[in-house]
């Protein structure tokens, strides 16, 4: 059975502005001010990455009943998991049970460091109420809010992977609520037809520029899913170890996922509200669930929203990849033709491609994104994202992701580890290149 405790007991209203308060902490990358703009840019002086691309096999490392581990040089992991939920939770938990026990401890203390900086970020009624019940606290009154749009099978997955590494269940629960504590910043495109004609595949980019002070490089992770029969389909996880949430994915489906945090959004994104499904669940079932990206339309406009965010979902089944402006006001639905922001000068509307560079209202990246999406425009490829699109417009600090769901391969790169060599960022740094329909048909363990 899962132990779902209940959260420290406060007065109601306390209880109810605490919860809400968090879903601010949750939502950093949410409203600043309305019509306010990212003022960043990338340097002038960025360099093609020409690193070669890392194509050799997967190395087996370990098994399980239900897990195989495998490493590809120092780069990241690769963890297969099957079975019920708990079954995966519990492999990911065995065979990454020495990390977790390192890295899960690490980044609650690291969490911990960062609420100072946070407090400084809110209302000060929302700080005190932070600093007089704790993150701990107000992160389980997050749970409550959140918990009846979220499917038992994460907190079933999550009690396995405590069960077997031995992490504490309400650590693991608490950190996937965290959500954006440090402010995220990313990019995305999807393209095709027209944008791609030297191959006519759909290519999907997902650059995740984040926090690379803490311990999340340390324990890159792709986590490919073999669901049972009842609970879904395959899908891989581009993350870090102890993730079970989505932030970067790709499924059998042929579809994939991006997503940005919004830090300076405009008026049009409305009110937000904090009770609802997390984001990094939702992007999950997609990733999980969905067949079609109707289907994925259709989860995301009905969803019980919170945070600002731009969401992407391509599918290459269709052939297409549509964008979402996303808040728990609206939910529009942007293709070429509706590019938004709309702007001329640094949003422009660029045929069968749609992007954004860094956030919404952020001229200099998403400036420097439409020059280079158009300078290669008609043979936008996964190997000229990464030696010119990432790299120029210096986007996915901690990793990129860039998936071709026509045919199905997958480049992924990380973010230099403490103590390792070489450039700092994943858009400088080598990639790896794997081909999804093998990731999919992997045969099960025979233990």
């Amino acid at each position: 059975s899962l132990s779902h405790d209940s959260p420290v007991s406060l007065p109601m209203a306390v209880s109810s502005r605490v919860a809400a308060c968090v879903l601010v902490v949750l939502c950093l990358s949410a409203h600043t001010t309305n019509a306010a703009y990212c003022h960043g840019s990338p340097s002038p002086n960025a360099q093609p990455n020409t690193i070669p691309i890392y194509t050799e096999a997967p190395v087996l490392v370990a098994t399980h009943t239900n897990g195989k581990l495998y490493s590809m040089a120092n780069i990241t992991q690769i963890l297969h998991v099957w079975g019920s939920p708990y079954e995966m939770g519990s492999a990911q938990g065995t065979l990454l049970k020495a990390e977790l026990n390192i890295f899960m401890p690490t980044l609650w203390e690291y969490i911990l460091s960062q609420v100072g900086s946070v407090l400084t970020k809110v209302p000060e009624w929302l700080a005190k109420i932070i600093e007089t019940a704790g993150i701990d606290a107000a992160l389980d009154l997050t749970y409550e809010a959140t918990k009846d749009y979220t499917g038992a099978y994460f907190y079933e997955e999550m009690q396995g992977l405590a069960d077997a590494s031995g992490v504490d269940f309400k650590m693991l629960r608490r950190i996937h609520l965290i959500g954006e504590l440090t402010k995220g910043a990313c990019s995305m495109y999807g393209a095709w037809d027209t944008a791609t004609s030297s191959t006519g595949h759909l290519f999907q980019l997902r650059a995740l520029d984040w926090d690379t002070e803490g311990p999340y490089k340390d324990y890159p992770l792709i986590t490919v899913y073999h669901p049972n029969s009842t609970n879904g389909h395959a899908f891989l996880n581009v993350g870090f170890a102890g993730w079970i949430g989505s932030m970067t994915g790709a499924s059998s489906e042929q579809m994939a996922i991006s997503e940005i945090g919004v830090s300076f959004p405009d008026s049009t994104f409305g009110e937000e509200s904090r009770v609802g499904i997390p984001f990094t669940y939702l992007l999950r079932d997609i990733l999980q669930f969905d067949k079609t990206l109707d289907n994925a339309i259709d989860r995301i406009t009905t969803a019980k929203r919170t945070c600002d965010l731009i969401l992407g979902v391509g599918d290459g089944k269709l052939g297409y990849f549509r964008g979402f402006q996303y808040s728990s006001s609206v939910a529009n639905v942007i293709d070429p033709l509706n590019l938004l922001p709309a702007n001329d000068t640094w949003h422009p509307q660029i045929k069968d491609v749609v992007y954004w560079g860094m956030d919404w209202l952020c001229p200099g990246y998403n400036q420097k994104l439409s020059q280079q999406l158009t300078m290669y425009h008609g043979n936008i490829t996964g190997e000229n994202t990464i030696q010119y699109i990432t790299s120029i417009v210096q986007t996915g600090n901690l990793h990129i992701a860039i998936s071709d769901l026509t045919s199905m391969e997958l480049w992924a790169s990380f973010a230099r580890k403490t103590g390792g060599t070489g450039n700092q960022y994943a858009y400088e740094r080598q990639f790896v290149h794997l081909d999804m329909n093998q990731l999919w048909n992997e045969p099960a363990p025979t233990l």
